[in-house]
């Protein structure tokens, strides 16, 4: 396993204040581990905690790059595996990476593409839908969709993926996802990791847990030598992903290995439900170095953000916000609603009182209401940059409110308004 790169120091981060007292009690001493603190990358700094928009194909839908920065976003995560696809990587190398090619001055990140290359391989499309039963039997290892073939197949060397796009056939290894990752050239990158389901057995989470820890060792190996290669690039940090599920020996095992690697930064991903993420999140925050970052990946519901904040993470991906503006539901401070009742048909108000984002400054509920009845994609735009701020400003609020000491009071303050009575 090879030591620290002497070019990691361009990437740094430093925690800058503890999250103390309790949810009983805001004013205990006690000091927990949700924190503050500040990623420093070779574009740009992130402040934590922090809301990342999700770019997938190296664009947050319907919205411009400058309308992302705009509402406040400070880094924005791509998608390998669709970057793969389409373009290629080779393209965005030649543009000079993924923030010239998309017109993006801040930090960046792209995951492995180990999610994309089960979920879709496994027929489940967007997210592997934990809840739902699978066509194996009870027990088996070989969770997909109902109704759906298997389309990724993965050996100790990788995984063989069939292009949902085309149906060409494709291999990802470690190595190629580092190859891949750094020609897309982001701030930030993950090692290739495999993703399990809840249906997985005991035996089988044990199993990938440990062809997870030797993908992260050839990752590393891998990524210092195309740091050497590509001379004169900016340096990529590299981010190792905690798989385990819930059991709390594999999560832990998991963060201790990939621990004592020489990592930048750190990805918790894999199989949970929601009921158990603090309690997940806290025991990989007990686990790994506390002088590297630590990113959620696909969490934007403002209890999920709000739990994981308190158990320690630091930054937060979720494409919900933009996929949910495409079927006219908006965020406001008591909820989630809808813009296609025909209330909103002459409410001449913007999506939420007092909302500083563009589309409210400018916009009223009916005639963004009309662009979705009339299927006029500004109104997706609209509502986008309006749920993407709301996002974004709730995380930047909680971070001031662990500064100041009021973090309790502002949790109990907005998911109180948010969930109702349901909190």
């Amino acid at each position: 396993m090879p030591s620290d790169h002497p070019r990691q120091s361009e990437f740094s981060f430093r925690v800058n204040t503890r999250l103390t007292g309790s949810p009983g009690n805001g004013s205990s001493g006690d000091v927990g581990l949700g924190r503050t603190g500040t990623i420093s990358t070779p574009h740009g700094e992130i402040q934590t905690p922090a809301f990342i928009a999700v770019g997938t194909k190296a664009t947050v839908k319907a919205v411009l790059p400058e309308s992302v920065r705009d509402l406040g976003a400070q880094a924005v995560l791509a998608n390998a595996y669709h970057l793969y696809l389409q373009p290629g990587p080779e393209i965005l190398d030649e543009a000079g990476g993924l923030g010239r090619f998309m017109n993006w001055s801040g930090p960046t990140f792209t995951d492995s593409g180990g999610f994309q290359v089960m979920s879709l391989g496994s027929g489940f499309k967007k997210v592997i839908e934990m809840s739902v039963a699978s066509s194996a039997p009870p027990g088996a290892d070989d969770a997909v969709a109902p109704g759906k073939e298997r389309l990724a197949h993965v050996d100790e060397d990788g995984v063989w993926f069939t292009s949902h796009l085309n149906g060409d056939r494709h291999r990802f290894s470690p190595e190629i996802s580092m190859n891949v990752q750094h020609q897309i050239g982001a701030d930030i990158m993950f090692a290739f990791d495999e993703l399990t389901t809840l249906q997985n057995s005991r035996g089988y989470q044990e199993e990938s847990l440990e062809r997870t820890r030797r993908w992260a060792e050839r990752c590393v190996a891998e990524h210092f030598r195309l740091t050497d290669a590509r001379e004169g690039k900016p340096y990529q940090a590299l981010f190792g992903v905690i798989q385990g599920a819930q059991y709390e020996d594999l999560r832990r095992k998991a963060c201790r290995d990939l621990g004592a690697m020489p990592f930048d930064g750190f990805g918790i991903g894999g199989a949970l439900e929601k009921e158990n993420l603090g309690t997940i999140v806290g025991w990989c925050s007990e686990e790994l170095p506390e002088n590297k970052p630590r990113h959620l990946l696909g969490i934007s519901e403002p209890d999920d953000i709000f739990v994981s904040i308190e158990a320690g993470a630091d930054t937060f991906d979720c494409v919900s916000p933009t996929r949910v503006a495409r079927n006219s539901a908006f965020y406001t401070a008591e909820g989630r609603l809808n813009l296609s009742g025909a209330k909103y048909r002459r409410d001449w108000g913007p999506l939420q009182d007092g909302c500083d984002c563009y589309t409210c400054q400018n916009y009223s509920r009916a005639y963004i209401r009309h662009l979705y009845k009339a299927k006029e994609l500004l109104s997706h735009t609209l509502i986008s940059i309006h749920n993407e701020r709301f996002v974004v400003r709730m995380v930047d609020d909680a971070r001031k409110a662990i500064e100041d000491g009021t973090f309790w009071e502002f949790k109990a303050h907005t998911l109180g308004r948010y969930y109702g009575a349901r909190v």
